[in-house]
């Protein structure tokens, strides 16, 4: 993936999809010797509500395992509250059997763990692998006055009271801190923006559907195929460029708001498993990328490939926990 400067507000964040399994997966020795272990079906764990990018991303991953043949099953478990800390703290609590289970998560459990939403943070699991990249979205209803992301920022300036956010998490979350940067970098006061929260990014868009909102900030791959089905317009992207899934959506770089953002997303074991069993969760997540099941499910969410297994992707949170900090520090957030 690209690397960008500061002055570009970069947050680059890979969200895991999780599952939490009481039962275990089936493994199985693998052929050819290498001490690793053929898996046979995960549990995939979703810290948030149905219709969100955890979920989009859970289901997507499971769907491309199974259709391509990789897996056997794949079974999911919604299960939201506390901003993620629920999901998680119940991964730390039935570790012992939860060795079958995949949570998926992303950058909120950096940033909720630094606003302390959840005493926990990624430390507590065993991070497996971020696998993609999902840029951010602005996004308003398809016969709604405000046509372009200018009018957004005259409306901000005449009003900002009047120009409510809908995002899919609590306040100070991604879905706040990405229209606050690019607030901030239109030289406006962040802290005046007006944000509500849903849970989950299903009943966030429908607040947009119903009136509620006059905005939704989300991830691209939650917007995406409504704005083709003619429902919702996108107005911006967080993108350095134009993306080849999403031709006419302009970037707010082009607009000359210089905000890039990319919310990672990845997978998490229980705290515990094994260092062959890990790498063996990585491992299949690796060779789904060569399947035409993943290339389908990743057009159609407009997702980047971004793969970083293991020790990398531990490294890849310490960094974002300084990177991501700082940020917030700068918006007011901490």
């Amino acid at each position: 993936m690209k690397s960008f400067t500061r002055r570009q507000l970069l947050l680059t964040a890979m969200s895991g999809l999780a599952g939490i399994a009481m039962a275990s997966a089936t493994l199985t020795a693998q052929a050819g010797g290498h001490g690793g272990m053929k898996i046979d079906t995960i549990h995939f764990l979703i810290p948030g509500g149905a219709g969100g990018g955890w979920d989009g991303t859970a289901r997507g991953t499971g769907e491309a395992l199974t259709k391509s043949g990789l897996l056997q099953s794949a079974s999911y478990q919604n299960l939201s509250g506390g901003g993620g800390g629920k999901a998680i703290a119940h991964l730390i609590e039935t570790a012992d059997q939860s060795h079958g289970t995949l949570m998926v998560n992303s950058t909120p459990i950096v940033v909720r763990s630094l606003t302390k939403v959840f005493p926990q943070s990624f430390r507590d699991l065993t991070p497996v692998a971020g696998i993609i990249a999902d840029y951010g979205a602005f996004v308003v209803k398809n016969d709604s006055p405000i046509k372009t992301w200018k009018d957004v920022v005259a409306g901000f300036k005449d009003n900002p009271r009047k120009m409510k956010f809908a995002g899919g998490s609590a306040k100070g979350s991604l879905d706040h801190l990405v229209p606050a940067a690019a607030i901030k970098a239109e030289g406006l006061d962040p802290k005046t923006l007006r944000y509500v929260p849903y849970d989950a990014g299903g009943k966030a868009m429908a607040g947009l559907l119903s009136g509620e909102t006059q905005l939704l900030s989300t991830g691209l791959g939650e917007a995406l195929e409504m704005s083709k089905a003619g429902q919702v317009r996108i107005l911006a992207v967080t993108a350095p460029e134009r993306l080849k899934d999403a031709p006419n959506v302009p970037t707010l770089v082009e607009m000359g708001n210089a905000t890039v953002f990319a919310n990672w997303r990845g997978f998490f074991g229980a705290p515990g498993i094994s260092k062959d069993l890990a790498k063996s969760y990585a491992d299949l997540l690796g060779n789904m990328y060569n399947t035409p099941e993943w290339e389908t499910v990743r057009a159609r969410n407009g997702w980047v490939n971004v793969y970083k297994p293991g020790d990398e992707f531990y490294s890849f949170l310490e960094d974002q926990e300084k990177t991501v900090g700082n940020l917030m520090r700068e918006l007011g957030f901490l």
